[in-house]
Protein backbone atom coordinates (compact mmCIF):
# COMPACT_ATOMS: atom_id res chain seq x y z
CA UNK A 1 0.00 0.00 0.00
CA UNK A 2 1.36 3.29 -1.07
CA UNK A 3 2.03 6.50 1.09
CA UNK A 4 2.67 9.69 0.31
CA UNK A 5 4.34 12.86 2.24
CA UNK A 6 4.67 16.37 1.09
CA UNK A 7 8.65 17.43 1.84
CA UNK A 8 9.60 20.98 1.31
CA UNK A 9 13.08 22.27 1.93
CA UNK A 10 14.11 25.32 4.37
CA UNK A 11 17.08 27.02 2.72
CA UNK A 12 19.79 29.49 5.18
CA UNK A 13 21.29 32.60 3.25
CA UNK A 14 23.61 30.71 1.36
CA UNK A 15 21.32 28.52 -0.49
CA UNK A 16 22.06 25.27 1.50
CA UNK A 17 19.32 22.82 2.70
CA UNK A 18 19.00 23.61 6.47
CA UNK A 19 16.01 21.78 7.40
CA UNK A 20 12.28 20.27 5.83
CA UNK A 21 9.09 20.67 6.52
CA UNK A 22 6.72 17.59 6.43
CA UNK A 23 3.23 18.44 4.99
CA UNK A 24 0.11 16.06 4.71
CA UNK A 25 -0.72 14.31 1.43
CA UNK A 26 -2.76 11.51 0.46
CA UNK A 27 -1.54 10.70 -3.01
CA UNK A 28 1.09 12.15 -5.76
CA UNK A 29 -0.95 15.49 -6.90
CA UNK A 30 1.74 18.35 -5.71
CA UNK A 31 0.43 21.07 -3.80
CA UNK A 32 -3.22 19.92 -3.28
CA UNK A 33 -4.10 20.13 0.21
CA UNK A 34 -7.45 17.46 1.03
CA UNK A 35 -9.78 17.92 3.51
CA UNK A 36 -8.56 16.51 6.34
CA UNK A 37 -8.96 16.84 10.23
CA UNK A 38 -5.55 18.66 11.61
CA UNK A 39 -5.04 16.39 14.40
CA UNK A 40 -5.24 13.30 11.27
CA UNK A 41 -3.28 14.82 9.50
CA UNK A 42 0.03 15.38 12.00
CA UNK A 43 -0.63 12.09 13.67
CA UNK A 44 -0.71 10.19 9.32
CA UNK A 45 2.48 12.37 8.68
CA UNK A 46 3.97 11.46 11.97
CA UNK A 47 3.38 7.58 11.44
CA UNK A 48 4.46 7.83 7.76
CA UNK A 49 7.45 9.19 8.97
CA UNK A 50 8.31 6.49 11.45
CA UNK A 51 7.16 3.41 10.60
CA UNK A 52 6.45 3.20 6.62
CA UNK A 53 9.55 5.54 5.35
CA UNK A 54 11.75 6.90 7.83
CA UNK A 55 12.94 10.13 9.11
CA UNK A 56 16.24 9.15 7.89
CA UNK A 57 15.16 8.66 4.60
CA UNK A 58 12.62 11.89 4.53
CA UNK A 59 15.45 14.59 6.05
CA UNK A 60 19.05 13.04 5.12
CA UNK A 61 19.11 13.51 8.90
CA UNK A 62 18.24 17.46 8.80
CA UNK A 63 15.36 18.23 10.93
CA UNK A 64 12.26 18.16 9.88
CA UNK A 65 9.34 20.93 11.08
CA UNK A 66 6.06 19.38 11.29
CA UNK A 67 2.95 21.38 12.41
CA UNK A 68 1.45 20.23 15.75
CA UNK A 69 -2.69 21.23 16.93
CA UNK A 70 -3.49 22.07 20.48
CA UNK A 71 -4.65 18.94 20.92
CA UNK A 72 -1.25 16.85 20.22
CA UNK A 73 0.92 19.34 22.20
CA UNK A 74 -0.73 18.93 25.19
CA UNK A 75 -0.45 14.76 24.13
CA UNK A 76 2.21 12.64 24.87
CA UNK A 77 3.22 11.95 21.85
CA UNK A 78 6.44 13.44 22.13
CA UNK A 79 7.89 10.78 24.40
CA UNK A 80 8.03 8.57 20.78
CA UNK A 81 10.10 11.31 18.97
CA UNK A 82 13.33 12.22 18.99
CA UNK A 83 14.13 16.07 19.84
CA UNK A 84 17.25 16.11 17.26
CA UNK A 85 14.79 14.88 14.28
CA UNK A 86 11.19 16.97 15.00
CA UNK A 87 10.97 20.73 15.42
CA UNK A 88 7.84 21.49 16.87
CA UNK A 89 5.34 23.95 14.65
CA UNK A 90 2.61 25.43 17.44
CA UNK A 91 0.17 26.13 14.14
CA UNK A 92 -1.31 29.75 14.52
CA UNK A 93 -4.78 28.84 15.64
CA UNK A 94 -3.33 27.50 19.02
CA UNK A 95 -4.43 29.91 21.74
CA UNK A 96 -1.31 31.07 23.77
CA UNK A 97 -1.87 30.41 27.23
CA UNK A 98 -0.25 30.09 30.81
CA UNK A 99 -1.05 25.82 29.98
CA UNK A 100 0.69 26.37 26.67
CA UNK A 101 3.49 28.12 28.02
CA UNK A 102 3.91 25.67 30.46
CA UNK A 103 4.05 22.97 27.69
CA UNK A 104 6.68 24.55 25.99
CA UNK A 105 8.71 24.97 28.47
CA UNK A 106 8.41 21.20 29.66
CA UNK A 107 9.04 20.41 25.64
CA UNK A 108 12.24 22.56 25.84
CA UNK A 109 13.71 20.95 28.29
CA UNK A 110 13.68 17.38 26.75
CA UNK A 111 15.35 19.08 24.00
CA UNK A 112 12.83 20.25 21.10
CA UNK A 113 13.42 23.22 19.26
CA UNK A 114 9.91 25.26 19.22
CA UNK A 115 8.71 27.02 15.80
CA UNK A 116 5.45 29.43 15.84
CA UNK A 117 4.05 29.32 12.17
CA UNK A 118 2.53 32.37 10.19
CA UNK A 119 2.86 34.47 13.30
CA UNK A 120 1.01 37.97 13.55
CA UNK A 121 1.61 40.05 16.59
CA UNK A 122 -1.81 39.77 18.45
CA UNK A 123 -3.00 42.91 20.88
CA UNK A 124 -4.89 41.20 23.56
CA UNK A 125 -1.92 38.46 24.36
CA UNK A 126 0.19 39.27 27.34
CA UNK A 127 2.06 36.14 27.37
CA UNK A 128 4.49 37.11 24.17
CA UNK A 129 7.80 37.54 26.99
CA UNK A 130 7.50 33.94 28.34
CA UNK A 131 6.60 31.90 25.02
CA UNK A 132 9.47 33.85 23.15
CA UNK A 133 11.86 32.68 25.44
CA UNK A 134 11.01 29.35 24.48
CA UNK A 135 11.16 29.93 20.94
CA UNK A 136 13.53 28.73 18.49
CA UNK A 137 12.13 30.22 15.13
CA UNK A 138 9.40 32.40 14.19
CA UNK A 139 7.71 31.43 10.37
CA UNK A 140 6.52 35.33 8.93
CA UNK A 141 4.25 34.18 5.96
CA UNK A 142 5.24 36.89 3.35
CA UNK A 143 2.21 36.88 1.46
CA UNK A 144 -0.31 36.88 4.46
CA UNK A 145 1.63 39.57 6.26
CA UNK A 146 1.83 43.27 5.31
CA UNK A 147 5.31 45.20 5.23
CA UNK A 148 3.84 46.79 8.63
CA UNK A 149 3.08 43.81 10.12
CA UNK A 150 6.10 42.54 9.37
CA UNK A 151 8.07 45.62 10.89
CA UNK A 152 6.49 45.00 13.79
CA UNK A 153 7.35 41.57 14.32
CA UNK A 154 10.84 42.18 13.21
CA UNK A 155 11.74 45.09 15.46
CA UNK A 156 10.17 42.85 18.60
CA UNK A 157 12.61 40.09 17.73
CA UNK A 158 15.17 42.18 16.86
CA UNK A 159 15.02 44.57 19.95
CA UNK A 160 14.09 41.87 22.67
CA UNK A 161 14.66 38.03 21.79
CA UNK A 162 17.38 38.16 18.77
CA UNK A 163 18.32 34.78 19.53
CA UNK A 164 15.34 33.68 17.87
CA UNK A 165 15.61 32.68 13.89
CA UNK A 166 13.21 34.44 11.96
CA UNK A 167 12.18 32.53 8.63
CA UNK A 168 10.39 33.73 5.64
CA UNK A 169 7.71 31.55 4.71
CA UNK A 170 5.58 31.53 1.14
CA UNK A 171 8.89 33.41 -0.33
CA UNK A 172 7.34 33.42 -3.84
CA UNK A 173 9.70 36.19 -6.03
CA UNK A 174 13.36 37.34 -6.49
CA UNK A 175 12.08 40.79 -4.36
CA UNK A 176 10.29 39.04 -1.47
CA UNK A 177 13.88 37.54 -1.03
CA UNK A 178 15.81 40.13 -0.98
CA UNK A 179 13.41 41.55 1.20
CA UNK A 180 13.19 38.87 3.62
CA UNK A 181 17.38 38.82 4.19
CA UNK A 182 18.11 43.00 4.17
CA UNK A 183 15.43 42.51 7.12
CA UNK A 184 17.01 39.58 9.17
CA UNK A 185 15.73 36.87 7.84
CA UNK A 186 18.12 34.17 8.62
CA UNK A 187 15.74 30.90 6.64
CA UNK A 188 13.71 30.47 3.69
CA UNK A 189 10.98 28.56 2.24
CA UNK A 190 8.73 29.10 -0.77
CA UNK A 191 8.02 28.50 -4.23
CA UNK A 192 10.70 30.48 -5.55
CA UNK A 193 12.94 28.22 -3.74
CA UNK A 194 11.22 24.99 -4.25
CA UNK A 195 7.79 23.96 -4.25
CA UNK A 196 7.08 20.92 -2.39
CA UNK A 197 7.99 17.37 -2.81
CA UNK A 198 5.97 14.09 -2.84
CA UNK A 199 7.48 11.43 -1.65
CA UNK A 200 6.45 8.25 -1.83
CA UNK A 201 6.50 5.34 0.76
CA UNK A 202 4.71 1.91 0.74
CA UNK A 203 3.24 0.97 4.33
CA UNK A 204 2.26 -2.57 5.34
CA UNK A 205 -1.49 -3.71 5.09
CA UNK A 206 -2.76 -4.57 9.10
CA UNK A 207 -4.99 -6.65 9.90
CA UNK A 208 -7.41 -4.31 11.86
CA UNK A 209 -8.88 -7.12 13.70
CA UNK A 210 -5.65 -7.80 15.18
CA UNK A 211 -4.90 -4.79 16.62
CA UNK A 212 -7.78 -5.48 18.74
CA UNK A 213 -7.11 -8.12 20.08
CA UNK A 214 -4.12 -6.86 20.93
CA UNK A 215 -6.00 -4.13 22.52
CA UNK A 216 -8.24 -6.63 24.43
CA UNK A 217 -5.60 -7.78 26.05
CA UNK A 218 -3.85 -4.62 27.29
CA UNK A 219 -7.28 -3.79 29.02
CA UNK A 220 -6.64 -6.36 31.77
CA UNK A 221 -5.53 -5.41 35.27
CA UNK A 222 -2.34 -7.51 34.92
CA UNK A 223 -2.16 -8.23 31.15
CA UNK A 224 0.12 -11.16 30.42
CA UNK A 225 3.36 -10.11 28.71
CA UNK A 226 3.63 -13.99 26.65
CA UNK A 227 0.20 -13.66 25.34
CA UNK A 228 0.98 -10.16 23.90
CA UNK A 229 3.87 -10.85 22.35
CA UNK A 230 2.21 -14.29 20.98
CA UNK A 231 -0.21 -11.79 19.19
CA UNK A 232 1.81 -9.16 17.51
CA UNK A 233 4.15 -12.15 15.91
CA UNK A 234 1.18 -13.31 14.33
CA UNK A 235 1.24 -10.07 12.35
CA UNK A 236 4.11 -8.72 10.68
CA UNK A 237 3.05 -5.20 10.60
CA UNK A 238 2.79 -4.76 13.79
CA UNK A 239 5.82 -6.62 14.54
CA UNK A 240 7.68 -3.97 11.97
CA UNK A 241 5.76 -0.94 13.53
CA UNK A 242 6.87 -2.00 16.94
CA UNK A 243 10.58 -2.05 15.93
CA UNK A 244 10.61 1.03 14.22
CA UNK A 245 8.95 2.98 17.20
CA UNK A 246 11.33 1.58 18.85
CA UNK A 247 14.52 2.54 16.90
CA UNK A 248 12.94 6.08 16.18
CA UNK A 249 11.91 7.21 19.74
CA UNK A 250 13.21 7.82 22.73
CA UNK A 251 13.64 3.99 24.08
CA UNK A 252 15.88 3.32 21.73
CA UNK A 253 19.16 1.95 23.06
CA UNK A 254 22.60 -0.13 21.97
CA UNK A 255 21.79 -3.43 22.46
CA UNK A 256 19.89 -4.93 19.81
CA UNK A 257 16.29 -6.62 19.96
CA UNK A 258 16.17 -10.23 19.55
CA UNK A 259 12.60 -11.17 20.59
CA UNK A 260 9.10 -9.41 19.87
CA UNK A 261 8.80 -10.01 24.13
CA UNK A 262 12.47 -7.97 24.60
CA UNK A 263 10.59 -5.01 22.27
CA UNK A 264 7.68 -5.23 24.29
CA UNK A 265 9.31 -4.75 27.27
CA UNK A 266 12.01 -2.12 26.30
CA UNK A 267 8.49 0.16 24.91
CA UNK A 268 6.48 -0.62 27.88
CA UNK A 269 2.87 -1.35 28.13
CA UNK A 270 1.69 2.18 28.59
CA UNK A 271 3.42 3.12 25.68
CA UNK A 272 2.46 0.42 23.62
CA UNK A 273 -0.99 0.66 24.75
CA UNK A 274 -1.17 4.39 23.18
CA UNK A 275 0.57 3.81 19.92
CA UNK A 276 -2.00 0.61 19.69
CA UNK A 277 -5.05 2.72 20.11
CA UNK A 278 -3.49 4.99 17.16
CA UNK A 279 -2.51 2.85 14.89
CA UNK A 280 -6.11 0.79 15.35
CA UNK A 281 -7.63 4.28 14.77
CA UNK A 282 -5.93 5.37 11.68
CA UNK A 283 -6.72 1.95 10.15
CA UNK A 284 -10.07 1.58 10.82
CA UNK A 285 -10.56 4.98 8.95
CA UNK A 286 -9.05 3.64 5.74
CA UNK A 287 -11.01 1.42 3.46
CA UNK A 288 -10.40 -2.03 2.54
CA UNK A 289 -7.76 -2.34 0.11
CA UNK A 290 -7.01 -5.26 -2.81
CA UNK A 291 -5.48 -8.32 -0.71
CA UNK A 292 -1.93 -7.96 -2.75
CA UNK A 293 0.28 -8.45 0.06
CA UNK A 294 -1.98 -12.27 1.35
CA UNK A 295 0.61 -14.50 0.03
CA UNK A 296 3.96 -12.14 1.08
CA UNK A 297 2.59 -11.85 4.22
CA UNK A 298 1.71 -16.00 4.58
CA UNK A 299 5.12 -16.32 3.25
CA UNK A 300 6.23 -14.59 5.95
CA UNK A 301 5.13 -16.12 8.67
CA UNK A 302 5.95 -19.20 7.67
CA UNK A 303 9.19 -18.77 7.27
CA UNK A 304 9.04 -17.36 10.70
CA UNK A 305 7.04 -20.59 12.12
CA UNK A 306 9.57 -23.18 10.28
CA UNK A 307 12.83 -21.43 11.27
CA UNK A 308 11.33 -21.40 14.97
CA UNK A 309 10.28 -24.87 14.90
CA UNK A 310 13.57 -25.92 13.66
CA UNK A 311 16.06 -23.62 16.37
CA UNK A 312 13.81 -25.51 18.86
CA UNK A 313 13.98 -29.11 17.53
CA UNK A 314 18.08 -28.48 17.72
CA UNK A 315 17.54 -27.00 21.42
CA UNK A 316 18.55 -23.69 20.35
CA UNK A 317 18.12 -21.10 23.18
CA UNK A 318 17.87 -18.15 21.15
CA UNK A 319 14.65 -19.79 18.76
CA UNK A 320 12.81 -16.15 18.97
CA UNK A 321 15.86 -14.48 16.94
CA UNK A 322 15.16 -17.47 14.41
CA UNK A 323 11.69 -16.42 14.31
CA UNK A 324 12.58 -12.46 13.30
CA UNK A 325 15.15 -14.08 10.81
CA UNK A 326 12.03 -15.78 9.04
CA UNK A 327 9.23 -12.87 9.47
CA UNK A 328 11.51 -9.89 7.84
CA UNK A 329 13.59 -12.80 5.11
CA UNK A 330 10.74 -11.08 2.76
CA UNK A 331 10.29 -7.55 3.83
CA UNK A 332 11.90 -5.88 0.61
CA UNK A 333 9.28 -7.71 -1.03
CA UNK A 334 6.47 -6.19 0.73
CA UNK A 335 7.76 -2.70 1.30
CA UNK A 336 9.05 -2.62 -2.58
CA UNK A 337 12.72 -0.84 -0.87
CA UNK A 338 15.97 -2.11 -0.91
CA UNK A 339 16.98 -4.98 1.92
CA UNK A 340 19.78 -3.06 3.51
CA UNK A 341 17.92 0.16 3.61
CA UNK A 342 14.95 -1.33 5.61
CA UNK A 343 17.06 -3.28 7.80
CA UNK A 344 19.12 0.00 8.78
CA UNK A 345 15.77 1.16 10.48
CA UNK A 346 15.49 -2.25 12.86
CA UNK A 347 17.19 -2.20 16.00
CA UNK A 348 17.63 -6.04 15.22
CA UNK A 349 20.58 -7.81 16.40
CA UNK A 350 23.58 -8.15 13.90
CA UNK A 351 23.56 -11.97 13.79
CA UNK A 352 19.36 -11.70 12.70
CA UNK A 353 20.58 -8.66 10.20
CA UNK A 354 23.71 -10.60 8.72
CA UNK A 355 21.29 -13.54 8.30
CA UNK A 356 18.90 -11.80 6.49
CA UNK A 357 21.14 -10.22 4.54
CA UNK A 358 22.47 -13.65 3.41
CA UNK A 359 25.59 -13.53 5.41
CA UNK A 360 27.37 -16.92 7.16
CA UNK A 361 25.65 -17.13 10.23
CA UNK A 362 24.92 -20.01 12.31
CA UNK A 363 21.01 -19.35 11.68
CA UNK A 364 21.73 -19.17 8.05
CA UNK A 365 20.50 -22.47 7.04
CA UNK A 366 17.70 -22.38 9.15
CA UNK A 367 16.71 -19.43 6.74
CA UNK A 368 17.53 -21.07 3.84
CA UNK A 369 15.60 -24.02 4.55
CA UNK A 370 12.59 -21.76 4.82
CA UNK A 371 12.89 -20.38 1.76
CA UNK A 372 13.78 -23.36 -0.02
CA UNK A 373 10.34 -25.26 1.26
CA UNK A 374 8.45 -21.97 0.12
CA UNK A 375 9.47 -22.46 -3.00
CA UNK A 376 9.29 -25.97 -3.17
CA UNK A 377 13.47 -26.67 -3.81
CA UNK A 378 13.04 -30.12 -3.06
CA UNK A 379 17.14 -30.62 -3.78
CA UNK A 380 17.80 -27.61 -1.92
CA UNK A 381 15.83 -29.25 0.92
CA UNK A 382 17.67 -32.44 0.96
CA UNK A 383 21.32 -30.89 1.36
CA UNK A 384 20.00 -28.75 4.13
CA UNK A 385 18.43 -31.43 5.67
CA UNK A 386 21.78 -33.46 6.01
CA UNK A 387 23.51 -29.71 7.31
CA UNK A 388 21.25 -29.08 9.82
CA UNK A 389 20.79 -32.64 11.05
CA UNK A 390 16.90 -33.42 10.57
CA UNK A 391 15.13 -36.38 9.01
CA UNK A 392 12.55 -35.87 6.61
CA UNK A 393 9.52 -37.54 8.25
CA UNK A 394 10.38 -34.48 11.50
CA UNK A 395 11.26 -31.91 8.62
CA UNK A 396 7.63 -32.47 6.88
CA UNK A 397 5.78 -32.70 10.27
CA UNK A 398 7.65 -28.91 10.91
CA UNK A 399 6.41 -27.73 7.51
CA UNK A 400 2.91 -29.08 7.76
CA UNK A 401 2.46 -26.92 11.17
CA UNK A 402 4.07 -24.04 10.22
CA UNK A 403 1.93 -24.08 6.63
CA UNK A 404 -1.33 -24.70 9.24
CA UNK A 405 -0.20 -22.19 11.58
CA UNK A 406 0.10 -19.51 9.15
CA UNK A 407 -2.85 -20.14 7.63
CA UNK A 408 -5.26 -20.02 10.28
CA UNK A 409 -3.78 -16.74 11.56
CA UNK A 410 -4.77 -15.22 7.98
Amino acid sequence: MEVFIGRQPIFNKQKQVFAYELLYRNGAVMNEFPAIDSDKATVEVLINSLFSIGFDELTNGKPCFINFTENLLMSNIFDHLQPDQVVIEILEDVPITEKLVKKIKQLKSQGYKIALDDFELQKDVTLYNELFTYTDYIKVDFLLTSEEERKEIEKRIRNDFPKIILLAEKVETLSQCQIAKDNGYQLFQGYFFKQPQIIRGNDIPTNVLQYYRVISLLRGKDPDIDDITKQIEHDVAMSFKLLKLINSSSKRRKSKIRSIKQAILLLGLADLRKWIYILAYRESQKDAEADMYDELMKASLCRAKICEMLARFKHKENYSEYFLVGMFSLIDAILQRSMNSILLQLPLSDNIIETILEGETEMAPYLQMAIALDKLNWDKVAELAVEIGIRGKDLYAIYQEANKWSDNIL
